[in-house]
């Protein structure tokens, strides 16, 4: 869009914020927003990938100079339509967006809250860095936001996730000072968003940064509740509001003397913070992206007696007698006979599937991450990684399970290559014609593009009956 068309008291609010930058950032809208992916590390290197893309589509990746696994793409390329994305190698995000995951300091084993994060970019990323330990809790208080989500993070492959619809009140009452990363990407006024989205703008002129930064202010104090001592916590915006940005900051060190901030490392074109040090701000004039605000902060330790008494009895009281949703997942299946036939199908894995961690749940079968909060009254879409249903006591392995697994992980597999037109037919749910040679054993087998698993397919003969999820079809 042309900065003509924006809002002239925003325009004044700009000029007033960057002072003699302020042209800078006007000419900006005459420069195209960059197109970029991120790599998901859990299945591949970043270098990997730009080597595949370019043998295989002819497409050439730059790097982004501040995020590792963030490249740059060709507008031309339609990267949604390439099978390396329902491989789930891939995110489409906009660089400036990559940024607030990748200043987590998130470690393997964490249990890490993304309290608002449909659709799913920086969760994606957060549940990649835990590389299969620990837990990622991505909440969204939209239910059919949160069932995006919930989508691109089982695209992704990442097995060790809860996905909630919640408020973040109803998650402070279940769970106090549980986790010890949390991600607040809250919604804002999207100022940094305009040259990208110009739809913004009618929602600025509607409602603007006075309606946000309360609730911004809301969200961020139950956001303590949930953060353990020691713990972490990143607040980003996509505005430029001082109001959004370093006001709520400032306000919430004040109503909560146990938050203190964490000065983030700048890179080049990196912006510090108005009347605030040590925050992090992105300019579309001065870096490759559009515009957003990071702030990181830690709560202080108190003794441990202390520490371990008041969080057993905030859980103990808010969920003692709760009866979810899920309440019958709260026993473990004990017999075989419960679980039907899977275990037969689990003797083709060679990936550890503990029975101490599988439940039934009605005619599903789930593999819940470790210390995985059972008994919670809270609206759940998804508790750990949905291994499969039970049709008539047969087990039919599901979509998100074949997403998780590594081809050699799975007796039963056939690759195709990359260019091959089967894939692509594969992926519209036809049935597909196997070739001499390339017949797989009777029974169900594992669908990939090259050495990355698409779905699942039932092999007879020379035949795969094709069983990919019919909602994540290729249109």
């Amino acid at each position: 869009m042309k900065y003509t068309e924006l809002p002239q008291s925003f325009l004044d609010e700009m000029n007033q914020l960057l002072g003699e930058e302020y042209p800078s950032y006007l000419e900006s809208f005459a420069q195209p927003w960059n197109r970029s992916l991120r790599v998901n590390e859990q299945k591949l290197l970043p270098g990997n990938l730009a080597s595949l893309l370019a043998e295989r589509s002819g497409q050439k990746l730059e790097p982004v100079p501040w995020i590792s696994n963030g490249f740059y793409y060709d507008s031309q390329w339609t990267a949604s339509k390439d099978p390396y994305y329902f491989a789930g190698l891939y995110y489409l995000q906009e660089p400036s967006a990559m940024t607030p995951a990748s200043r987590l300091p998130i470690e393997p084993g964490d249990m890490v809250l993304d309290l608002c994060a449909a659709p799913g970019g920086k969760s994606t990323e957060l549940g990649a860095r835990l590389k299969g330990r620990g837990m990622l809790f991505a909440n969204d208080i939209s239910s059919s936001r949160a069932k995006a989500l919930l989508k691109n993070l089982e695209l992704f492959g990442i097995p060790n996730i809860c996905v909630t619809s919640e408020t973040p009140e109803k998650l402070a009452e279940c769970l106090p000072e549980f986790f010890d990363k949390i991600l607040v990407d809250a919604p804002c006024s999207g100022e940094g968003m305009f040259r990208k989205e110009p739809d913004m703008v009618k929602d600025w002129v509607e409602k603007g940064p006075s309606y946000y930064a309360p609730i911004q202010q809301a969200i961020l104090q139950q956001a303590v509740r949930l953060l353990k001592p020691g713990g972490y916590l990143l607040y980003s915006t996509c505005t430029f509001s001082r109001m959004e940005d370093e006001e709520n900051v400032i306000a919430l060190m004040k109503s909560c003397p146990e938050m203190e901030l964490v000065p983030l490392e700048h890179f080049a074109g990196a912006a510090d913070g108005f009347g605030l040090s040590g925050v992090l701000r992105l300019f579309p004039h001065k870096v490759r992206g559009e515009g957003h605000f990071l702030a990181l902060l830690r709560k202080a330790l108190r003794s441990t007696g202390s520490r371990m008494k008041d969080a057993a009895e905030g859980f103990n009281k808010n969920n003692a007698k709760g009866k979810g949703r899920h309440a019958s997942a709260s026993q473990p299946s004990r017999s075989s006979q419960e679980l039907g036939d899977f275990p037969e199908f689990f003797r083709q894995l060679s990936v550890s599937f503990p029975l101490s961690q599988i439940r039934r749940i009605q005619d599903s079968i789930y593999y819940l991450p470790e210390q995985f909060p059972e008994g919670l009254r809270l609206r759940y879409l998804r508790t750990g990684l949905l291994l499969g249903e039970l049709k008539r006591e047969r087990f039919e392995p599901s979509q998100p399970l074949a997403m998780a697994l590594k081809p050699e992980q799975f007796s039963n597999a056939i690759h195709f290559p990359h260019d091959d037109q089967r894939v692509i037919r594969y992926l519209k749910g036809e049935t597909i014609a196997l070739t001499e040679g390339e017949e797989p054993r009777k029974g169900w087998c594992l669908v990939c593009v090259e050495d990355f698993p698409l779905g699942w397919a039932k092999a007879s003969g020379m035949t795969l009956k094709n069983k990919y999820y019919p909602g994540w079809r290729y249109q």
